[in-house]
């Protein structure tokens, strides 16, 4: 077999799976190329490569999604390779052909399996005749009562796109035009099937790596049932709670069904598994996967280092890896869980996990960066690999914990709470995890945000008194004392929540603040940085920063932001009543059928449809009543609190009111990079 030695690699991808692969890359001896929008024209992937090459432009459409941009850079860069990562091109057969057709080594599967496994429904067909186990399809014209709940899926693409869950017969007419619609939209490819819906079903693949000779690993399972929006948001490897026929079933189905494509190179083989253990087929991804640092963890392997020997003509050795420990993977994403999952963006100041044996950080950010609204709102996966399940759990809860995380609303308090579920840590798994628990998870925590902003409001008092220069050392004192100075008030708003707090505090002569009024405490030591407290006789630290209006602070436990209030409301900041603000940055979509002033309103009507990171937002009319004004129009670029529309409550309507905003009645979210 002709062997191509890779001596220069170009990444077509971004962010964190370009890093990654990058560090690969790094090790062994390979040029890096990368390629970048000009909304990445700053990023940590462009930062860290040898090597890269422009695509005008910011939508995914305009750049990552070219692909004869992608292999024009490649030739320019004098690339003699082309990875895909995941997501964007990686499971495009026409991309893959374009890359060798220039003469360049494909990081990946064979064009004709990529073809194969590209429709779900041809896929199960194939699948089908290799024995590997299936649900029976429904057809939707003929479904009846006892075929509900059906799940409608796109036959092209994934992540969620084109997904709807029928558990009524009278919805399904409207849900198959939606899912058709915007499985046209995001894929090219309107073609929509139907399946029964699995309840309290369990996400479990296997991951395969394949050559050219007739060897193909089964790397073990993992567990991937964590998820919102059908993406996934914690995944671990081995899948726990499978015994040993469960698991040998499903490595031998997916070994026959990389067998069934004449596969080569990395791939996952995912199944659902339900409740009373049975495995069905969902699909192949012919690519590598974004939670396949677990597997590496537990098998001691680099995939991506093995994709490079395959591409090369390489032949894995026949010897599958031995297995040890377990890993459990969190995806920290710039979003707010308690919000509908709403994606936030901008200034991400610090981002700090703590580095300990068996923790691994896969991230394309770094402090200072930008989270932008064009791209997948993931901001780092943090691995754990322990000796056993519980310890790799408890290990990667406890750095997410430690984690020092500044400036947009993440999900790192609901993945810490999450790891730490009684039915997470009895691997008591499905799908419907969230849906179940979500309240609970984001519901205010045991934590103590009023001494946090008490800790704030001593810190900013230093930091007010302290004279030009470098910042003094803490002063350390032994009590707060009843002194005759008039107490002094600062207000915060605590985020997300929006939870306001009055802190009291004196300054004596010695310019060290106290607090006023505060039984049980004493301050140990005080600085800009650093707030040291006695709370009824247990010592805890406070470490503090700011940027602007913001003060975060970061305690062994808990970090809280609060934005420092101003003495007086400035009015301008007021709004009207039944104003719609944009929830987050983004671009208007679209508006509803006839939307204009004067137009009469239902409360929960969706008025306006907004897209910001791939995911897209409804925005609902609070009551019913008269649209009196319209700011928004598709096409339009809005900022965060953008006055979008004003609704006039009709007082004389009955109709219950509904929130301003709330997500499409079925996942709108598809992070290309990230499914």
């Amino acid at each position: 077999m002709r062997r191509d030695v890779i001596h220069s690699l170009l990444v077509a991808n971004r962010g964190e799976i370009a890093c990654r692969i990058f560090r690969t890359c790094r090790d062994l001896g390979i040029t890096t190329v990368a390629v970048y929008s000009d909304a990445d024209a700053g990023a940590l992937h462009v930062r860290e490569a040898d090597l890269a090459v422009r695509l005008p432009g910011a939508a995914p459409a305009d750049t990552y999604l070219r692909g004869d941009l992608v292999v024009a850079a490649a030739l320019a860069a004098g690339a003699d390779a082309v990875h895909p990562g995941y997501g964007f091109l990686s499971e495009n057969a026409a991309f893959a052909a374009a890359v060798q057709d220039a003469g360049l080594t494909w990081v990946g599967p064979p064009v004709k399996a990529i073809e194969l496994m590209a429709s779900k429904t041809r896929a199960k067909e194939l699948m089908g005749g290799a024995g590997v186990p299936l649900l029976a399809p429904v057809d939707p014209a003929t479904a009846g009562e006892d075929d509900l709940p059906l799940l409608l899926k796109a036959a092209s693409g994934g992540g969620g796109r084109g997904m709807r869950m029928v558990r009524e017969l009278g919805s399904l007419p409207g849900e198959l035009l939606a899912a058709a619609a915007e499985a046209a939209s995001a894929f090219g490819d309107g073609e929509v099937f139907a399946e029964p819906y699995v309840e309290r079903g369990r996400h479990v693949e296997v991951q395969v790596m394949a050559d050219a000779y007739d060897t193909v690993w089964a790397l073990g399972t993992r567990d991937c049932s964590l998820q919102r929006r059908h993406q996934k948001v914690i995944e671990e490897a081995p899948a726990p709670g499978l015994d040993e026929g469960l698991r040998a079933r499903l490595h031998d189905a997916a070994v026959a069904a990389a067998r069934a494509v004449g596969y080569r190179g990395a791939g996952t083989v995912e199944f659902l598994v339900s409740a009373e253990g049975r495995p069905y087929f969902l699909e192949m991804n012919t690519r590598l996967q974004v939670e396949h640092p677990v597997t590496e963890a537990v098998f001691g392997v680099d995939l991506v280092a093995l994709q490079l020997r395959v591409a090369e003509g390489e032949p894995l050795d026949p010897v599958l890896p031995a297995a040890s420990g377990h890993a459990v993977e969190a995806r920290l994403y710039a979003e707010d869980p308690a919000r509908d999952w709403q994606p936030q963006t901008g200034a991400l100041l610090t981002l700090e996990v703590p580095d300990a044996p068996g923790l691994r950080l896969d991230t394309g950010y770094t402090g200072g960066d930008t989270i932008g609204v064009h791209y997948d709102p993931m901001l780092a996966k943090v691995i754990a690999h322990a000796p056993t399940r519980t310890e790799a759990v408890r290990l990667l809860a406890g750095a997410l914990e430690r984690a020092r995380i500044h400036g947009p609303v993440t999900n790192r308090e609901l993945l810490v709470r999450s790891l730490r579920h009684p039915d997470f840590a009895a691997a008591r798994l499905d799908t419907g995890f969230y849906d179940r628990h979500l309240a609970d998870l984001t519901a205010p925590g045991a934590g103590d945000p009023a001494t946090a902003a008490l800790a704030a409001a001593l810190a900013e008092a230093v930091r007010a008194t302290a004279s030009p220069g470098p910042a003094p050392a803490p002063t350390r004192f032994g009590a707060w004392r009843n002194l005759p100075s008039q107490p002094q008030v600062k207000h915060f708003r605590g985020e997300p929540d929006g939870t306001e707090h009055e802190i009291a505090y004196r300054t004596p002569r010695t310019g060290t603040p106290e607090p006023y009024d505060a039984p049980g405490v004493r301050v140990l030591a005080a600085a800009p940085d650093r707030v040291t407290l006695e709370l009824d006789g247990v010592t805890r630290h406070f470490d503090l920063s700011r940027d602007r209006d913001r003060i975060h602070v970061d305690t062994a436990g808990a970090s809280y932001t609060f934005t420092a209030l101003p003495r007086f409301t400035d009015p301008a900041t007021q709004t009207d009543p039944g104003s719609l603000l944009a929830p987050m940055p983004g671009t208007v979509v679209r508006l509803a059928e006839g939307l204009a002033p004067g137009v009469p309103v239902e409360a929960g009507q969706p008025l306006i449809w907004l897209e910001a990171m791939k995911m897209e937002h409804r925005i609902l009319a609070p009551a019913s009543g008269t649209l009196t004004a319209l700011h928004a129009a598709p096409g339009h670029q809005v900022e965060v609190g953008a006055l979008l529309a004003v609704v006039q409550e009709d007082p004389d309507a009955t109709a219950a009111s509904a929130p301003a905003s709330a997500p499409a009645s079925a996942p709108a979210s598809v992070p290309e990079e990230n499914a």
